[in-house]
């Protein structure tokens, strides 16, 4: 591989410097004989789609192979990092790609029979067993546990949570005693004091929260993936469940409500990371869109960038541009700071050193 050589506006310190790619990782160091890939526009580090599923389907999981066009996709779109945030599929051969996003996995979701999409979870038959199944997750998983937190329960005919708050607390415990943080799907109130009591490291959507708890979120230092663009189906999910009319307009009401929930976040500290859910109701490379849907909902065009950029990637553990870090960047010849738009028309994308576009 040829060293490259690049200049441009630098985010986030927004700064004209020169960067070098030798053997697939950043130098700030000139490098002899490199070809010069770019002078000029803004070089961002390389986007984060925070609540992903590559191998996921609307009715369940895919093969490898459906899973590795989806991640090309998310690729071709500037998103770099993947946390896949649960999967019923093993995509660690997806892992040991150099032309697809780093994939940071979450494990299975973990559910009760009945209680979630068929097909997606393991469905656990007792919800005692919850502690087991996460401790088993943790040391198969790249650090993160995948809880559903809270589904239609069709005995009571709307939204309730799965698990017992003990239950929970205990669960949580053991993760993180294994050195994982845990994450869970919840949409309606129910089940959020006993996931926030619990310790819970982030909230999925999470579109009834209150401002109260949102301010206890910001004091716990838990962080939020609202997944605006797949919130944007509820209308059509609430027009199907005409057998369950208090769900339907429970699932309109939070739609409605989500744009203040996260603008409410935002005001109270809450550290918010862009995800589209894509691969269930949501197509694959639409990063752009949410972090956009972000900005519409209250966040600065700059906070929604770095949600789904290099203040997600200090979240999840992985470096932006740094010297000696691998080489996942985007060049954009307008800044996207300034229009959100930019995203839609990268320049060049560079994935380990390796030029996609």
């Amino acid at each position: 591989m040829s060293p490259l050589h690049l200049s441009g506006t630098v985010l986030p310190d927004g700064e004209p410097r020169d960067l070098w790619i030798q053997d697939g990782k950043l130098s700030f160091e000139p490098v002899p004989g490199a070809e010069t890939l770019s002078s000029g526009g803004f070089v961002v580090p390389g986007l984060v789609d925070a609540h992903c599923h590559p191998g996921l389907g609307p009715h369940g999981g895919l093969s490898v192979e459906e899973a590795a066009d989806q991640a090309a996709t998310d690729r071709d779109a500037g998103t770099l990092l993947i946390r896949d945030c649960g999967l019923p599929l093993d995509v660690r051969p997806l892992q040991s790609r150099a032309d697809l996003p780093t994939i940071i996995r979450c494990g299975r979701h973990l559910a009760l029979p009945k209680r979630y999409i068929p097909g997606f979870a393991i469905e656990l038959d007792d919800p005692a067993l919850l502690p087991e199944a996460v401790a088993e997750q943790a040391r198969d998983g790249d650090g993160w546990v995948k809880l559903v937190g809270d589904w239609i329960d069709r005995g009571q005919g709307d939204l309730a949570p799965l698990w017992p708050d003990d239950v929970l607390a205990e669960a949580i415990r053991v993760a993180h005693d294994l050195g994982a943080r845990v994450t869970a799907h919840v949409f309606g109130e129910a089940a959020l004091p006993g996931l926030i009591s619990a310790g819970i490291d982030c909230l999925e959507h999470g579109t009834a929260l209150s401002p109260d708890q949102l301010a206890e979120l910001a004091r716990r230092n838990v962080a939020l993936v609202p997944t605006l663009i797949n919130i944007e189906n509820f209308p059509g999910i609430a027009d199907k469940a005409g057998k369950y009319p208090t769900y339907a307009a429970h699932m309109r009401a939070l739609h409605a409500g989500v744009g203040e929930m996260v603008s409410s976040a935002v005001e109270a500290g809450v550290r918010v990371f862009a995800g589209t859910d894509a691969g269930g109701m949501v197509a694959h490379g639409r990063i752009a869109d949410e972090v956009e849907a972000l900005h519409r909902a209250g966040m600065s065009r700059t906070q929604a960038l770095a949600s789904a950029s290099w203040e997600a990637r200090e979240w999840l553990g992985h470096p932006g541009i740094e010297h000696g870090a691998p080489a996942d960047l985007i060049v954009y010849a307008d800044d996207p700071r300034a229009d959100l738009a930019a995203l839609h028309h990268p320049t060049h994308i560079v994935l380990g050193g390796t030029v996609f576009h």
